[in-house]
Order: structure tokens, then C-alpha cells, then sequence
């Protein structure tokens, strides 16, 4: 390729050298030093040309095959990608599966347990609730016969004490220097008559309440130790707050004041 370059430099320097023609622009130039510089471009020339053709076929054969392999791995590329992404898609939605499929048997298991604890402490809140109604029934029975015992006592003390008022009433009544004796004692043993049978059911309305209200604190005590025992257990338990009570859990449970009623 340099001589090339050399020849057409020589080229150069003999026409800028050559004499010019007169009256013309052109000029004259040796033949042979030409057509000597032409045989040596000719020679030179066509090896150089046929490797930069050579270059410019291998250069599109190349551009070619460089365009065929990156539209290949493009193209396989974007079905990895597609695969993979339905792959991750897949395995996403097998997670999402299991782990719904896991929650719900946790919530059903927590709601079995929940629903399990809450009935016995149902059965346990009947349970205290009828021996506590029993209790009740009882210590009523027991003070309303205690109540009509002290009350039938002093009915009798009463009557007894009357009868024997007027009886008093009547001898004295006999007796005229007495009578007003009589009728003052008289009066005075019915007053006493009449303040026993006060004092004696006054005891008696004292006797009933204070066995009611022992029987109150007790059923008190007992609904608390209820209801502190059913808290427990829901605390215990662990209930999500998306789990519902049933209703009839707090709602049927009657208050210390309606049974004590």
C-alpha cells in the first residue's frame, strides 16, 4: 500500500514539473516515467483492493451473523424471562395457596377452641347458676320458716298476753276498788303485748334480710369468680379480634341484681 502512496506522489511532482504548452493550461509529461508509475499503481493496486474488498464481504458476513445471534439470544432471552416470570407466577400463587389454605385451618382450629372453651364455661356458668339458684331456694325456705316460726311465736306471745290482759282486765273489773287499777294494768299489758309483737317481727324482717344479703354477697362472689374465669379463658385463648362471641354468651348471663330478685 506505500507504494501506492509513493507512486502517486510521483505522479504529482511530474506533472507540476512538466512543462506547460503554450497559449494552453496544459502541459507536457514524459511517457515512460508515467506509464511506469501507472504499472506500478496497477500492480499495487488490485491485491490492496481485493483484501479491503475482502475486509468490507467479511465486514457484512460478520454484521450479518452478529445481527442473527443477538436477535437469537435476544429472542431467547425473552423466553427465559417469559418462563421464568410464569414460573415465579406459578410458584407465587402455590405460596399464596398454602399459606391460605394454613391460615384457614388456624383460624378454624382457633374457632373450634374458642367455640369449646366457651361452652364449658356456659355449662360451668349453668352449672353455678342452678346450685346457686338451689342455694337461694333454700336459705329462703329456711328464713321464711324461721320468719314464720318467730312470727306464729309472737302471735301466740300476743294473744297469750291479751287473754290474759282481759282475764287480769276481768277480776279486776270485779273489784271496784281496783277498777281503775285494773284498766291501767290492763292497758299497759296489751301496750307490752302490742310491743313484743312489734319487737318480735322487727326481729324477724331483721333475721330475713340479713340471711338475704349473706345470700346476695355470696351469688356475688360466685357471678364474679364466673366472670373472671370466662375472662381468663378468652384471654387464654388467644382469639383473633376477627372472631365473633356469640351474642348469648354475655347476654343470656343474668346480673347479681336481677337474681338476688
Amino acid at each position: 500500500m506505500y507504494r501506492v502512496f509513493e507512486a502517486l506522489d510521483e505522479l504529482v511532482a511530474i506533472v507540476e514539473e512538466a512543462r506547460t504548452v503554450p497559449m494552453t493550461a496544459g502541459c507536457v509529461v514524459p511517457r515512460g516515467d508515467v506509464l511506469e508509475l501507472m504499472d506500478d499503481l496497477r500492480d499495487a493496486l488490485p491485491g490492496e483492493l481485493d483484501d479491503a474488498q475482502d475486509v468490507l464481504d467479511e465486514r457484512d458476513t460478520l454484521v450479518a451473523n452478529a445481527r442473527e445471534q443477538s436477535d437469537r439470544m435476544i429472542t431467547g432471552a425473552e423466553n427465559d424471562s417469559e418462563a421464568m416470570v410464569a414460573h415465579a407466577r406459578a410458584e407465587a400463587d402455590r405460596i399464596m395457596a398454602e399459606a391460605k389454605a394454613r391460615a384457614d385451618r388456624m383460624i378454624d382450629e382457633a374457632t373450634n377452641n374458642a367455640n369449646a372453651i366457651i361452652g364449658d364455661a356456659n355449662d360451668e356458668a349453668q352449672r353455678l347458676e342452678h346450685s346457686a339458684n338451689r342455694e337461694y331456694e333454700a336459705v329462703t325456705g329456711r328464713a321464711r320458716a324461721e320468719a314464720a316460726r318467730v312470727v306464729e311465736a309472737g302471735n301466740a306471745s300476743y294473744n297469750k298476753s291479751v287473754s290474759d290482759g282481759i282475764v287480769e282486765q276481768q277480776r279486776l273489773v270485779s273489784e271496784s276498788e281496783v277498777v281503775a287499777a285494773s284498766k291501767s294494768e290492763a292497758e299497759r299489758i296489751v301496750d307490752a303485748a302490742h310491743a313484743e309483737s312489734d319487737r318480735l317481727r322487727g326481729d324477724c324482717d331483721v333475721y330475713v334480710d340479713d340471711k338475704l344479703a349473706d345470700f346476695e354477697d355470696i351469688l356475688t362472689g360466685t357471678l364474679r369468680s364466673v366472670n373472671r374465669g370466662r375472662q381468663q379463658l378468652r384471654t387464654g385463648a388467644g382469639v383473633h379480634d376477627y372472631v365473633e362471641y356469640p351474642h348469648g354468651v354475655d347476654e343470656g348471663m343474668p346480673g347479681p341484681a336481677q337474681m338476688a330478685g
